[in-house]
């Protein structure tokens, strides 16, 4: 993996990574690791949990779009060498566990069979052709939108058009696209969220804005920003405030901020980074809870895995209240040229996060149907005082 310096002027998202079964405080089972260069906008990805790596595992959503019903035509990535490989286009349709992608020929000539080669992965694609005695690369898929049952793809020539048909390993989800891309990312969302909220948390509020906003045009949400909010209420900025007041009034006044937004749905929240944020503290996530979080960390470290040990002693710590939060994306420096590198990162942690339990966006709204008690994950039953110390039975609703 490529690695920037820390002073570097345009750094890039170094990792990112998403509970993938939510505890409260005790060691996290199990995450998605997602690895950027640094001037990567499409970032591979791998598993990550405290004490060993594995694959992503992915659970079933039962939602779909009759949106993505129809073919799309997209623009498709060529590759070659000396020889030229022309490719116009190609289709790519989703019909439930089987889709099918036809990429257009045009000038490409297959004279046998033997002359097509079709790599499938479980994660990627990639499609060549031989031309003048040498492989051309036509599609090179490095990650696809979700998994898929390698071992059934087939394949065949239909006039001038090469036609793939690929089995998914989770039926139930609808592919935007074959690869997985801000566009993909963005166009799936909806399926994958449910209209759940998104909290960006950190300990830059500048970061937290811009990232925030990027996610809130992607997806169609309302971009809200805790810090605008309060200076537009106390009518004086938050250097004065803390000033004045210090950092513990502004906090618990972002507290209250959270509170009346919690029960919003369809908005990424940006909120204050710093001492004088309420998602610092540990004790100030009760309304956070009621949406997915993704806390932007700035780093230092160089490599992958340094990053992961960082994260790894974070989470497991838990005295930082960020370590609370649903996805880590590790960034090494800032530069809001890669704002969007960022933003595709947390959403594509996010969708991890969501396959690996399709429960987890209806927890959410009742999390916030029974009040952000400061229950979660494991949710209490209606009538639960928080102030109480027993252990009620977990509903799983």
């Amino acid at each position: 993996m490529a690695t920037a310096s820390s002073v570097s002027p345009t750094p890039s998202p170094l990792c990112s990574l998403s509970r993938q079964t939510p505890v409260f405080k005790p060691k996290p089972s199990d995450f998605s690791l997602r690895i950027l260069s640094p001037a990567s906008s499409n970032p591979s990805a791998v598993a990550f949990s405290p004490s060993s790596l594995s694959a992503p595992r992915f659970a079933s959503n039962n939602v779909a779009s009759s949106s993505w019903d129809r073919p799309r035509r997209l623009s498709c990535r060529c590759h070659s060498s000396t020889v030229p490989v022309n490719i116009s286009n190609y289709e790519f349709s989703d019909n439930a566990s089987d889709m099918e992608l036809r990429i257009q020929l045009g000038d490409v000539e297959i004279q046998s069979p033997r002359d097509v080669s079709v790599d499938a992965e479980d994660t990627s694609l990639t499609i060549k052709v031989k031309r003048a005695g040498n492989l051309f690369t036509l599609l090179e898929a490095d990650t696809l939108f979700d998994r898929i049952k390698a071992a059934e793809t087939i394949w065949y020539i239909d006039d001038d058009e090469l036609v793939i048909n690929l089995k998914k390993q989770d039926p139930d989800l609808k592919w935007p696209d074959i690869m997985e891309s801000w566009q993909s990312l963005t166009a799936g969302a909806m399926q994958l969220l449910k209209g759940a909220s998104i909290y960006i948390v950190g300990d830059s509020t500048e970061i937290n804005q811009k990232v925030g906003k990027e996610l809130a045009v992607g997806l169609g949400y309302t971009p809200l920003d805790t810090k605008g909010l309060l200076e537009t209420f106390a009518k004086q900025t938050i250097d004065s405030w803390v000033t004045a007041e210090g950092n513990d009034s502004v906090a618990e006044a972002e507290s209250a901020i959270l509170e009346s937004l919690s029960s919003h749905v369809r908005a990424v929240v940006a909120t204050l980074g710093g001492q004088q944020g309420a998602a610092r503290r540990a004790y100030g996530w009760r309304h956070l809870y009621a949406g997915f979080t993704v806390w932007l960390s700035e780093t230092e470290a160089t490599d992958e895995d340094s990053a992961k040990e960082e994260a790894r002693r974070h989470i497991i710590d838990g005295s930082l209240g960020y370590s609370n939060a649903d996805v880590v994306v590790k960034l090494q420096g800032w530069d809001s040229v890669h704002v969007k590198s960022v933003a595709q990162a947390s959403l594509s942690a996010l969708k991890r996060l969501i396959l690996s339990d399709k429960d987890l966006p209806g927890k959410k709204s009742l999390y916030i149907r029974l009040g952000c008690r400061g229950d979660w994950p494991n949710i209490r039953p209606p009538g639960w005082d928080p102030s109480t110390d027993d252990d009620a039975t977990v509903s799983n609703t």
